[in-house]
């Protein structure tokens, strides 16, 4: 983690995962935009590319031919009580009873926090006999008894990086080695804290050294936070590499480690993986769509997927998504090539993944708040021409076939994963229909809202029997305006629907599933069902006169750390820490305590006419702090901020919204990171 206020957090490290500066902007085209309309602006697709290197060395030892699977508790722990010999255990028993060992985890690891803060007399790591009672090695003999592999922490310094100061492995490399093979350890992850300013190859290579001579098989994750580029020169060094700051379970970390991530995609391959951190999927700071698209970029950028939830707590969903093969086959295809960015145009992108077998991966990934339709074609995804291609839907593990249409509406902040093949028997499969709608509907309780889908047939047979319906919660109201049924749709053809939709007066504020379902026959008779997950705000608008936004329900609210905080500072990651607003040593009662970057979206329903507040950096952050403001009326920027810094006083910001559907404030990182960015915006007001 990065150092914020107050308290420092286990990575100590400038590294920062969010900030994606102008310079970093230039893949496939991509303009650089203001920071926080990267969600959901244009993606920042990353560094610009590099020459293509030729084939790396690597290590000579046939380890890690497919990106390692596995665990490790630091996201779900730290360094609390509840990590302990029991969790452990216990997650090997449901990498067992839960299918995840049949679906290919193999590795439990431990995080920070496992040894005693000093070694014994011998110079030996000891085990901390309150969590692990009966030793290390007890545990890793658990574990493998259950068939899986078992992995340990330290970092290449004096300490590791919590701040009780566990002993690091700088100067006792070939011990701590040894001791590790003698334990039965299968996996090292190796990090960064700590370490005296000595060079970063030569203390990495010296661990890699001291593990090769105990003649143990051991996976070596080099974990220095991409700080020395390790994709340029690891390969023989270690196994994987961190390419990224520490992950954290948020959709805006999440989203910045991907963008720095993809561009790597030269340098992995069998033995030799690009690392954006562990998986966050369960850990509750996502929504479960938001955790579909981090474990499908996962995947698609073969990166190791080592889950970071306590899966003692986790519920059916988790399991379901962690436990995807089909996703799982493409993260461990023997080709190790990593997804290459085809396409990105105003928060949609086009990831493809070349495969073993000649098949392409594709992710249409949808960055933004709203409903997106992304397509591409076989051809450009490097597929011979053919009459037909079986499209196979690695969520709904669906058979379908297209003329060579690849394409979807996706929800916001949605993927959806495509594995498609040049497949000589594609007329066998069902017509691929595509469903849609032109936005997320903003409905008023007791007045009617519109909304228009759209079923396309991408297929080259008929979908027979067709009728769309939208499903909305117990007591709505929903009416087709106009067609939703057809005898027979054609391929290439499109059926397009209007509705008319109400939710009873009362209905409290926020989001309500509403689904669109098209169900069809194939020409063979096959009943095919095709949902498009969707969702339906209930919205209040503001009452006349003034309203603190701090009083206001937001639409959406994205921030880079911690919750969107109302009437205090965003404080550290957990809800409610936060203190008093204050900017410039002057105080303030309302507002919304924030961190760079962030987003939040209010309703406002054409009927106010301007916005004002106070903005700067928290008192909190002292005089550090880079960060920009900006207002935006129905996608327009009306206001902006010039950068402002720790050691600012507050600064009027003022914007005329007249007539707007949506006002979003939007706090950019200041073009230099995100590090103590706790951002406010004091006395934040709507008048309507």
């Amino acid at each position: 983690m990065r150092v914020h206020i107050r308290t420092i957090h286990r990575r100590g490290r400038r590294r920062i995962v969010g900030a994606l500066s102008a310079a970093l902007l230039c893949t496939a085209g991509v303009t650089a935009l203001p920071a926080a309309a990267r969600t959901p602006g244009s993606p920042a697709a990353g560094p610009a590319p590099t020459a293509r290197p030729g084939p790396a060395p690597r290590l000579p030892d046939g380890l890690a031919k497919a990106p390692p699977m596995g665990f490790n508790n630091w996201n779900s722990t730290h360094c609390r009580a509840e990590f302990n010999e029991e969790m452990v255990k216990g997650i090997a028993d449901l990498f067992v009873a839960k299918g995840l060992k049949d679906a290919g985890y193999q590795y439990v690891n431990l995080d920070d926090c496992w040894a005693l803060p000093a070694r014994d007399g011998n110079g030996k790591l000891v085990p901390d006999p309150q969590r692990f009672p009966h030793g290390i090695k007890a545990v890793a003999d658990y574990v493998h008894s259950k068939g899986l592999k078992f992995g340990i922490y330290t970092s290449a310094g004096i300490k590791t990086c919590n701040p009780a100061g566990f002993p690091g492995g700088l100067g006792h490399e070939k011990s701590d080695a040894q001791q590790f093979a003698d334990w039965g350890v299968d996996y090292l992850k190796y990090d960064n804290c700590n370490n005296l300013g000595v060079d970063a190859k030569q203390r990495y290579r010296t661990m890699r050294d001291a593990l090769k001579a105990t003649g143990r098989p051991i996976v070596y994750s080099i974990c220095e936070w991409g700080e020395n580029k390790p994709w340029e020169w690891a390969s023989d060094v270690g196994h994987l590499w961190r390419t990224t700051g520490d992950i954290s379970d948020s959709w805006s970390s999440m989203l910045g480690i991907a963008k720095q991530n993809l561009p790597l995609a030269p340098h992995a391959g069998p033995g030799r993986w690009n690392d954006p951190d562990m998986l966050e999927v369960g850990n509750g700071g996502m929504t479960d769509t938001e955790y579909r698209s981090h474990f499908s970029l996962w995947s698609m950028m073969a990166a190791p997927l080592l889950i970071g939830s306590d899966l003692r707590k986790a519920g059916p969903e988790t399991f379901e998504i962690l436990a995807n093969k089909d996703l799982i086959a493409i993260d461990q295809d023997p080709l190790g090539k990593q997804a290459t960015l085809l396409k990105s145009e105003s928060g949609r992108w086009t990831l493809v993944r070349q495969l073993a077998d000649g098949d392409r991966a594709v992710a249409l990934f949808n960055e933004t708040g709203q409903p997106q339709r992304i397509s591409t074609t076989a051809k450009d995804l490097g597929l011979p021409q053919a009459d037909g291609y079986r499209l196979r839907d690695l969520w709904r593990h669906q058979d379908t076939h297209t003329t060579g249409t690849v394409s979807a509406t996706v929800p916001a902040h949605g993927t959806v994963v495509y594995r498609v093949s040049a497949d000589g028997r594609w007329a066998t499969y069902p017509p691929a229909v595509e469903t849609g709608t032109d936005r997320t509907p903003l409905v008023e309780a007791g007045t009617p809202a519109g909304l228009r889908s759209t079923v396309r047939n991408l297929g080259g047979t008929p979908a027979k029997n067709l009728t769309v319906t939208l499903k909305a919660p117990r007591g709505w109201q929903v009416r087709a305006t106009s067609r939703a049924t057809a005898r027979a749709l054609p391929g290439g053809s499109t059926l397009t629907t209007g509705w008319k939709i109400s939710a009873p007066a009362g209905t409290a504020p926020g989001a309500y599933d509403l689904p669109l379902t098209a169900d069809y026959r194939s020409p063979r008779g096959a009943r095919i069902t095709s949902t498009l997950p969707g969702t339906a705000h209930v919205v209040v608008p503001p009452p006349s006169g003034t309203s603190y936004a701090s009083a206001l329900p937001w639409l959406t609210a994205a921030n880079g750390w911690g919750p969107v905080e109302k009437n205090t500072s965003v404080g550290e990651s957990e809800a409610g820490d936060g203190r008093p607003i204050g900017i410039g040593g002057t105080g303030f009662a309302k507002g919304l305590g924030v961190h760079a970057p962030s987003e939040v979206s209010f309703y406002t329903g054409g009927r106010c006419s301007a916005f004002r507040a106070q903005v700067g950096i928290d008192d909190e952050s002292g005089d550090r702090g880079s960060v920009g403001f900006e207002v935006w009326a129905d996608g327009k920027k009306v206001a902006a901020s010039s950068t402002v810094t720790g050691a600012d006083a507050a600064k009027a910001v003022s914007a005329s919204v007249a007539g707007a559907q949506t006002v979003r404030l939007v706090v950019t990182d200041g073009g230099d990171g995100i590090d103590y960015d706790h951002a406010d915006w004091a006395d934040a007001a709507f008048q309507c």
